[in-house]
């Protein structure tokens, strides 16, 4: 490419020569040489600027100029300031050249050298027929060509100049239409004048070329309904954030608000910057939910520890006095009573704990159509001959992550409740689960009871609130609620619009990852025989090949055998030996296996915190499913 390029340029009869910012010629052409007569040390790439000019200096090319060096300084600076120019001058062999150069963005030159000779020759045979041609007329052609040559080298540098500005445009849409926003500007009237084209990725089904469309036909009726008074107070002057939900794809949207304006002038429209930030939001709701259960439980676990004192005492005192001979029924019949009501409050006590306990999710490939078949399995027992149960799902054909065992409670409790609602008649439940876009899972039971009341519908979901009178403890919706935002999820509550209630659940939905195609060979340390044997059938069902060890002992020497590429070890391998202790030497010894440890202490174990620390810890018991997620999650821990 550069040969023909050269080759280009040698046949233009003008010399040209481009030198860069440290004024170092980077391209000429053969006509430079030869006008000039020049060395081929300096037409060659690098060749310095000023070598060029004191060359010609010195051979006499420019006449007499005084001090060699001052007048190259003087020439050097004046390139270095990059300024357009146009100049004629005759050299020391008789013939006349024009140089017109022109600066580049960057820095550097582009100048083209014309031998112009011949036209000087018939400027002066015009002026040697002075007696034919009056001396203005001769000035004004001479000022006039000088003026078409300055007018041409004009016309040129900005014919550069708007190929530049050409250019540096390309070049800003593209970077704007890379940025993962939208970015936009609305003039006073509400109409697009500028967009990156970005905006179906932050608002699906929106589209993507809007400039010149009015706002609330781009965005539909919800979304500008939701940004509009922040619209309104940036054509006030007023900047402003704000984050929406956007109802059609339940994404959830942060906008930008800058007024512009110069100086200060009016505000002559809004720019806007919209980002998608679904998957923060839900990041946000599952961090805000697990503080809230960690501040649930410091309140909590002490009072639950002396309530629990106080109903043991209350329910062996009961327990004496029920069994006093000569008690009368009446007095018999209040103690069993207060009995009763004793262990109601520690059946509280305990769904009081599971909601502020510590829970760890446990999100493991899920095949949606299977869950709510088990679902259905499961609470088909529970349901009266009346109550009929279906279940439909739409657009979930491959497995999702999710945490199944909360999930199922979840949906449990929401049946139960639905069956309650309708009563002893005739009914039914439908279970629903749909994606909506590649961002939720939702999954809606629907009943055909009475539905809930306008109270309900406002406190239903508060710990406590029940409309079962004693029969209700008034946790059941709120565990649901609890187990849906750990996983940054939410939960909705509406009445159909014939009968009925119906309950919604949103999860993140995360596609589950596909499993490699050569598993890695495992070492499975496990000092209980049953256990072990339980894992590694677990394992060689996901596609691995296992080697095992019952000690660190043993493990340490089996690590050493070609191909392990993963280390699962139980923490607690009996008395004196640690699977903790086992994985930081191969860690320190620099084994390249991924290391990985199980195990059945309770979460708020020291050991377990200093493990958890260190490596990735899966709890006992698990099942091959939240096996292979906990397998797939994540990089090891160095």
């Amino acid at each position: 490419m550069a040969r023909l390029t050269r080759a280009g340029l040698n046949l233009i009869q003008q010399a040209l020569t481009i030198y860069d910012a440290d004024l170092r010629l980077a391209v000429w052409n053969i006509r430079f040489q030869e006008m000039f007569d020049l060395p081929d040390r300096l037409v060659t790439p690098g060749a310095a600027f000023e070598d060029t000019i004191r060359y010609l200096a010195e051979r006499g090319d420019y006449g007499d100029v005084g001090e060699v060096t001052e007048f190259v300084a003087t020439r050097v600076r004046i390139a270095r300031a990059f300024e357009p120019h146009y100049m004629e001058r005759t050299r020391s062999n008789g013939r006349t050249i024009s140089v017109e150069g022109s600066p580049l963005p960057g820095g550097g030159w582009v100048t083209v050298y014309t031998d112009i000779t011949a036209i000087k020759r018939q400027e002066a045979l015009l002026r040697g027929r002075s007696e034919q041609l009056s001396e203005r007329v001769l000035a004004y052609s001479e000022e006039l060509a000088r003026a078409n040559r300055e007018l041409a080298a004009s016309i040129a540098a900005l014919e550069q100049a708007k190929r530049d500005l050409t250019e540096a445009e390309a070049r800003t849409r593209m970077t704007a239409e890379m940025v993962p926003a939208h970015i936009s500007h609305l003039d006073r009237s509400e109409r697009y004048t500028y967009s990156n084209r970005r905006l179906p990725s932050v608002l699906p089904g929106t589209p993507q070329e809007i400039v010149g469309r009015p706002a609330r036909a781009v965005l539909g009726e919800q979304a500008h309904d939701a940004i509009r008074p922040h619209i309104a107070r940036a054509l006030e002057g007023e900047p402003g954030v704000m984050e929406f939900t956007h109802a059609e794809s339940g994404r959830r949207v942060r906008a930008a608000f800058t007024p512009d304006r110069k100086d200060n002038g009016p505000v002559q429209g809004v720019y806007i910057l919209s980002m998608d930030i679904t998957a923060e939001t839900q990041a946000r709701a599952a961090l805000t939910q697990t503080r809230k259960r960690e501040l649930a439980a410091q309140l909590t676990s002490g009072m639950a520890h002396d309530f629990a004192n106080l109903l043991t005492i209350i329910l062996g005192l009961q327990a004496r006095l029920e069994r006093l001979e000569g008690l009368p029924a009446a007095a018999r019949e209040i103690a069993a009573t207060t009995r009763a009501a004793a262990q109601r409050g520690g059946r509280l006590l305990d769904r009081l704990a599971d909601i502020s306990g510590r829970r760890d999710l446990r999100p493991a490939p899920t095949d949606m159509g299977a869950l709510l078949a088990d679902v259905r399995a499961l609470a088909r027992s529970a349901l009266p001959e009346g109550i009929a149960l279906f279940e439909t799902v739409e657009g979930l054909r491959e497995p999702i992550l999710l945490d199944q065992g909360s999930l199922q409670d979840a949906v449990l409790n929401l049946i139960l409740n639905a069956r309650d609602a309708i009563g002893g008649g005739e009914g039914r439940i439908a279970l629903r689960a749909r994606a909506i876009r590649d961002i939720w899972v939702e999954i809606a039971v629907e009943d055909s009871g009475p539905g809930f009341s306008a109270e309900a519908l406002e406190h239903a979901l508060d710990p406590f609130f029940t409309t079962k009178g004693e029969a209700g403890s008034g946790l059941g919706l709120a565990m649901v609620y609890d187990a849906v935002k750990l996983a940054g999820g939410t939960v909705s509550l509406a009445n159909q619009a014939g009968s009925g209630a119906c309950v919604t659940l949103r999860l993140p939905l995360r596609p589950a990852p596909r499993p490699a195609e050569e598993p890695p060979l495992v070492l499975l340390v496990e000092n209980d025989p049953d256990l072990r044997a339980g894992v590694r059938d677990m394992l060689r069902g996901l596609g691995h090949a296992v080697i095992e060890a019952e000690s660190a002992e043993e493990a340490r020497t089996l690590a050493g055998l070609p191909g392990v590429g993963l280390v699962l070890s139980d923490i607690a391998l009996g008395p004196g030996d640690s699977g903790l202790a086992l994985l930081r030497q191969l860690a320190t010894s620099g084994h390249g296996a991924d290391l990985r440890l199980m195990t059945a202490l309770p979460p708020g174990d020291a050991t377990r915190r200093t493990a958890e620390s260190a490596f990735p810890v899966l709890p006992k018991p698990f099942d091959a499913a939240v096996l292979a997620a906990f397998l797939h999650a994540g990089d090891r821990a160095a």
